[in-house]
């Protein structure tokens, strides 16, 4: 194996903007809230439900009765209202091709992870899915990628992150993971280089190659 892939979903391998902001919505309706169509939540993509609701309600309502609201409408249908980023799937395979190990990391709960890898085809290029538990277990990406590293037994040098938001950097960061931050997603280079990620690439063609030189990298400063 030459190098285990960790990577998120929202932002990285599909733009699921519609299913998640229409889930957003519902549910502040459903908590009293005025939710216009022309507010501008993108900035809830990718970090957790939890969290984000807590910084819309700040402190003024329980996120929990937010998140069951979200995740009825989402359920429903708003969970395949999402698209696959054009070439993922080729880097997918291109990845494997090369011997990399492929591992969903996402702060999405790993029930509809596991529907939505199935749904856009993804399930062939990866070994392993994991994301949130229902009950907030995992919520914390740095909390889920040290569970994967103890799962399966990896070393954090041999492990690069691939995420589209600085919470994806700073997980990595807090393992000793190395991490690459596309720039197709919802995180825009500001973002990612002020959370420190090692790499930035525009496309997904170009995710191959930027992990083959990742880990040549951290190969050459191991063995000097």
């Amino acid at each position: 194996m030459t190098g285990t892939i960790l990577l998120d979903l929202d932002g990285t391998l599909i733009d699921p903007q519609i299913g998640i902001l229409g889930s957003y919505r519902h549910a502040l309706e459903r908590m009293g809230f005025a939710a216009d169509p022309a507010d501008d939540l993108r900035w809830v993509i990718g970090p957790p439900l939890r969290r984000s609701f807590a910084k819309l309600f700040n402190g003024a309502h329980d996120p929990e009765h937010a998140v069951a609201f979200y995740r009825e409408r989402y359920a429903a249908g708003g969970i395949f209202q999402a698209h696959t980023y054009p070439g993922v799937v080729d880097a997918m395979a291109e990845l494997r091709t090369a011997g990399f190990q492929l591992l969903l990391c996402t702060a999405k709960a790993r029930r509809f992870a596991e529907r939505i890898v199935d749904h856009f085809g993804f399930a062939a290029h990866l070994q392993g899915v994991y994301g949130a538990e229902l009950d907030g277990r995992f919520d914390d990406k740095g909390e889920l990628i040290a569970h994967i590293l103890e799962t399966r037994d990896l070393k954090s040098g041999a492990v690069c992150m691939v995420g589209d938001r600085d919470n994806d950097v700073l997980a990595a960061r807090r393992n000793g993971v190395s991490s690459i931050g596309v720039l197709w997603g919802y995180g825009d280079a500001a973002e990612l280089n002020g959370a420190g990620a090692d790499r930035l690439i525009g496309t997904p063609d170009e995710l191959p190659a930027a992990c083959a030189a990742q880990f040549a990298a951290w190969r050459a400063a191991a063995a000097s």
